[in-house]
């Protein structure tokens, strides 16, 4: 090696502590933009992923052939052209306006990645109605955070949805996101979020969206796959540092963790009904927890604060490698 390609290779492994700041900043900053909440839907990532997979969904059902082929064509648009123009906007910024730019456009954009305030807020307010006795008032609160149909669901069966949904979040909505900006920084949280929103509009098994939503539906399965079973890991964890009953956690798990349909949802819902010492039960679908008591409306906070706990250690934890790895590259 000559001494200008030992020099480039200096110059290569400088950048590395800079990188790392630079995504720790991005992490930080985007947590405390959380607290303030979400953006405006006109800007919003999310919502206009969603927007551009229900346009095209229209299209292509109109077309009523090639379904499969479609639907995977229908996946990939939507998840290059938004992880493309996170990456487009973050180097543009970067060469134009400089590191600090960069990070703050960075910290902007992980941030709708994931929804840590916003769970909270959809989820206290039927804590509140159930609290009290406004059944009807938490149907329909509840209605907008899952696809069952609420309408004759009891307390405990409400209590239950929340806090299934609740564990299903933690995953899909704050862990694998993070999960994949520690793998592939900013643009790999905005390629899961538009993965797990096409899955959200069009990975139904329904007549309409069975043969369109199947690519969405699978790639979302696989991208959850790993951090589901992190999560329900984490849980364990979590519920001893809660002073919870972390064995109920384990055996929950070990023994109820198959019972969804969903080869992922059943991992962090069965550790945190364990957690919790609660059944969740969907009727028609599953029980896990059994044995257990049926849940209260105030067993929505602990949840929460369950979720709470379990990306605090997610965060450390990969905060820890992560930094000693590109120490050690820099060394």
């Amino acid at each position: 090696m000559n001494k200008e390609q030992g020099s480039d290779q200096m110059i290569t492994l400088c950048c590395f502590p800079e990188i790392l700041i630079s995504h720790l900043s991005i992490l930080i900053l985007a947590f405390v933009l959380d607290l303030v909440g979400e953006p405006p839907q006109s800007i919003h990532p999310t919502v206009l992923m969603g927007k551009l997979a229900e346009r095209l969904t229209k299209k292509i059902l109109n077309l009523r052939s090639h379904q499969r082929l479609l639907g995977f064509l229908l996946t990939t648009t939507v998840v290059i052209l938004a992880t493309g123009s996170a990456l487009l906007l973050l180097e543009v910024t970067k060469s134009v306006l400089g590191q600090l730019a960069y990070i703050i456009l960075g910290g902007l954009i992980l941030k709708t990645s994931f929804a840590i305030k916003s769970m909270d807020a959809h989820a206290r307010p039927i804590e509140d109605a159930l609290i009290s006795k406004d059944l009807p008032r938490a149907r329909e609160l509840l209605s907008r955070i899952v696809r069952r149909d609420t309408t004759n669901l009891d307390e405990g069966l409400c209590a239950s949805a929340t806090i299934e949904s609740i564990a299903e979040g933690t995953v899909d909505g704050i862990v694998s996101p993070l999960f994949y900006f520690f793998l592939f920084g900013v643009a790999g949280a905005i390629a899961f979020r538009a993965i797990n929103t096409l899955d959200s509009t069009v990975g139904y098994k329904d007549q309409t969206h069975a043969q369109i939503g199947w690519f969405s539906a699978r790639s979302d399965t696989v991208a959850n796959y790993i951090p589901a079973r992190l999560t329900a890991i984490i849980m364990i964890f979590a519920a001893a540092i809660l002073g919870r009953d972390w064995h109920s956690a384990v055996s929950t798990l070990r023994k109820e963790h198959g019972r969804t349909e969903s080869l992922n949802a059943g991992w962090p819902m069965s550790a945190m009904a364990g957690s919790l010492g609660i059944t969740l039960e969907k009727l028609g679908s599953y029980l896990l927890g059994e044995g257990l008591r049926v849940p209260s409306p105030k067993d929505i906070s602990s949840a929460l604060q369950m979720m709470c706990t379990v990306t605090m250690i997610f965060s450390t934890i990969a905060v820890l490698p992560y930094s000693i790895f590109f120490c050690s590259l820099a060394s």
